[in-house]
């Protein structure tokens, strides 16, 4: 089989191996495609190895989808699926005995085994998506995604389950609500359908002028504004929008700039809500002021992961056909140029852009 490894920092080779042996408990899968989002840049530059979430070598791509090819009869009964079914495969997989399992918080358990950081030392090391074959340990949390989407859309059942988590679940959207999603990348846009299925009235999302092309997406995903930070204050404008108001959720969806906290802050109503699930690199925020978290009621939290729940709902809108989702995918590559999606999804190829890629072996 095929399988992309990552060796170093932006260093991926594609290796040529032989089928391992499984333990009588794992479940084989062979992987149609699998997406890439900001994590996997992460990633690629070598930050999660930094970060000491990871070890060189090992198989990126955390959010694959293929079929079942092997599964032991008494997990293909725990889980409910059996030998052809077609999966989405979440990438945490909890322990599930600890007092963060039992209490229903697995995302948070802290024995948990992470997909596409596990080194190819451990077991047979095909512990990511960007591979022909993924196998997966038995404690692992899949869902049925039906034959009828096709591979691009199917894939996107990871940011648009950070959508719901996010921007639904821990927002506590509910109808008629204003949001402001700060940030039109796939999870961004992922949260503004999670929005408007949660019954939002108004949605408004930001972007810088590189993202024009995003924030017409946005508009035909169901926002009902769009603010281009270097034209247009975001606080100025989201306080006219709204009558002086200010937003009841905010969600910041972007990575490594400060400046949207701060503009969170100030631009939620008293008694709002504010989602913070874009890391920062460990930055501080010059000008963060606690006391306003204090003099405006605000309830600040931080979202980790995807439940299993909003996988679900993810999954339902994907199927729905509700949403013109094919223009989200622009890319579809092989496991041969990796390097090439990297780079596009990183913005660095003069004359392309890419919203969101699907990578297929």
């Amino acid at each position: 089989m095929r399988v992309a490894v990552q060796v170093a920092d932006e260093t991926i080779e594609i290796q040529e191996i032989p089928m391992p042996d499984l333990q009588p408990d794992e479940v084989l899968v062979r992987i149609e495609g699998c997406g890439m989002c900001g994590s996997d840049l992460e990633s690629y530059r070598g930050k999660i190895v930094q970060a000491g979430l990871s070890q060189y070598p090992h198989v990126p791509g955390h959010e694959p989808v293929g079929h079942i090819e092997r599964i032991p009869d008494d997990v293909a009964k725990l889980w409910g699926v059996g030998v052809g079914d077609r999966v989405a495969i979440e990438p945490f997989v909890p322990c599930g005995v600890c007092p963060r399992c039992l209490g229903g918080e697995y995302r948070l358990c802290a024995n948990r085994f992470i997909y596409s950081c596990q080194p190819t030392t451990q077991g047979t090391g095909l512990w990511g998506g960007f591979a022909e074959y993924m196998v997966l340990r038995p404690n692992s949390v899949v869902h049925k995604v039906p034959d009828s989407i096709s591979i691009q859309d199917a894939v996107l059942f990871n940011p648009f389950g950070a959508g719901f988590e996010w921007a639904y679940k821990a927002a506590g959207t509910t109808i008629g609500d204003t949001v402001l999603i700060l940030g039109p990348g796939q999870r961004g846009l992922g949260s503004i359908v999670a929005c408007r299925e949660a019954g939002a009235e108004q949605i408004i999302v930001t972007g810088t002028a590189r993202d024009a092309t995003k924030l017409e997406l946005a508009k035909e995903f169901g926002a009902t504004d769009t603010i281009v930070v270097e034209e247009t204050d975001t606080v100025e404008r989201v306080m006219a929008l709204t009558g002086g108001y200010g937003a009841d959720r905010v969600v910041d969806t972007t990575s490594s700039s400060t400046q949207p906290v701060l503009d969170a802050v100030e631009a939620a109503r008293a008694g709002g809500t504010i989602v913070l699930a874009g890391l920062k690199d460990a930055k501080t925020i010059d000008g963060f002021i606690s006391d306003k978290l204090v003099f405006k009621d605000l309830s600040l939290r931080g979202a980790l992961g995807v439940s299993q729940w909003a996988f679900s709902q993810a999954i339902r809108v994907i199927a729905s056909g509700r949403y013109p989702l094919h223009k989200m995918h622009t890319h579809t590559f092989d496991l041969a140029d990796l390097e090439h999606a990297h780079a596009l999804l990183s913005g660095n190829v003069p004359g392309e852009e890419a919203i969101h890629i699907t990578v297929t072996p």
